[in-house]
């Protein structure tokens, strides 16, 4: 694999003029959007694409998330195309030529409660059986595995096990963006960024067959929707009323430290997740706000919560200073599952609705999405998880069991 790129390749900024029509025109230059373009024209041949942002390339939740990659999800549809997304995800660094800083530290969810015992053993019992790894480990190897976990059984909510997943990790979430839009780039993909989205052209019968933006009306084969967070906004202009709520969801980063935190370490009950970047800083997050909303900056009183549990995890870090802090905006469905695939207005696609689970899912994905899209069928992993399921009451109940509190 060659050199690291430089920091701020020119090819990035690089914004071609719109073509009057493309096969394929994606809304949202985000990981989703990113890695969508790339599968369609790696495994499907198709090149003719536009990939269009109202901001700058992967500036919305892709810059905006905890960077942590995992599959022990315990239904089987989710741990089904989460544990496609890691397999990918250990190839990717070559496959792009791109040294995202990949790195399978491992995961570990705390329990508390026997509740959480009953809850974590289950899943490490369900992700066996649908060959996702995952271990159980009592207190004494949570404090071998993570020497700075407070395992004292003398605080507020004990640390009784943990379910850990080895192969999980981190990933730099810009770098895998600036890496799939070079290879998406290179099979001729154009990246349009300061291009908003304002409406759809439909024909007579109802076909969606383009977008109107900021930079002229753009025709379209077929439009593929990958805004996270912003995706009923787009689909309200058509009529469509879709069955998600967005919220901000808060995550901050401290100064720059010594390694001193060799895993990711996520818990439910007091709510909160830590993993120290490659360059130093903890990068801390937390649940998501109870109103609705698009601001992307901290809600203090989340903030506050967010570091009272992670001092409670940590006490290590009581004189550590927070950085920066901040708010991704993620869809939340009623079942906390995504929706992928067709929708009742020809020609027009779906991919939203991942909550916390987008930037760990981004290369799969994009892989189902792309054949989605490519076949005018639900690939098969993306199948469970179409909008008609909200009708039929499939739904794929993720509260909770994902290992984390919405």
């Amino acid at each position: 694999m060659p050199d690291q790129l430089p920091e701020h390749p020119d090819w990035l900024w690089r914004t071609p003029d719109p073509k009057p029509s493309y096969d394929v025109v994606v809304v949202g230059a985000g990981g989703h959007g990113l890695a969508t373009a790339y599968y369609l024209a790696r495994n499907h041949g198709i090149s003719n694409v536009a990939v269009l942002e109202r901001g700058w390339l992967a500036g919305g939740n892709m810059a905006r998330n905890t960077t942590i990659i995992r599959s022990n999800y315990l239904c089987e549809e989710s741990a089904a195309i989460y544990e496609h997304a890691l397999k990918l995800w250990e190839g990717l660094p070559e496959e792009l030529e791109y040294d995202f800083l990949f790195s399978q530290r491992g995961v570990l969810n705390l329990a508390h409660t026997l509740q959480d015992v009953r809850e974590g053993t289950r899943r490490v019992g369900a992700n066996r059986l649908g060959g996702v790894d995952a271990e159980w480990l009592d207190p004494d190897e949570v404090r071998a595995f993570c020497p700075i976990v407070n395992t004292s059984p003398d605080v507020r909510y004990p640390v009784l096990g943990a379910t850990l997943q080895p192969r999980a990790g981190i990933a730099k979430h810009d770098h895998v963006a600036w890496a799939l839009a070079r290879k998406a780039d290179e099979h001729g993909v154009d990246l349009i960024q300061n291009c908003e989205v304002t409406g759809f052209v439909r024909d007579g019968g109802g076909r969606v067959v383009g977008v109107e933006t900021t930079r002229g009306r753009i025709g379209a084969g077929r439009v593929a929707l990958a805004a996270a967070g912003h995706t009923s906004t787009l689909t309200d202009l058509l009529g469509l009323r879709l069955p998600i709520q967005s919220h901000p969801l808060q995550a901050l980063v401290s100064e720059l430290l010594e390694p001193v935190h060799p895993t990711v370490v996520m818990s439910n009950h007091v709510h909160v997740y830590v993993s120290q970047a490659h360059k130093g800083e903890l990068v801390m997050g937390a649940g998501i706000d109870s109103y609705n909303g698009y601001g992307q900056r901290g809600s203090f009183h989340q903030i506050e919560h967010q570091m009272a549990a992670a001092l409670e995890l940590f006490p290590i870090f009581a004189r550590a200073h927070v950085l920066r802090t901040w708010g991704g905006i993620v869809d939340v469905t009623p079942d906390a599952s995504p929706i992928i695939g067709l929708t009742p207005v020809e020609n027009l696609y779906l991919n939203c609705g991942w909550g916390t689970g987008g930037f760990k899912a981004t290369p799969a994905s994009g892989w189902v999405y792309a054949d989605t899209i490519a076949h005018g069928r639900p690939h098969q992993l993306a199948a469970p998880f179409a909008l008609e399921r909200f009708a039929t009451g499939a739904l794929i109940d993720e509260h909770g069991a994902a290992a984390v509190a919405h």
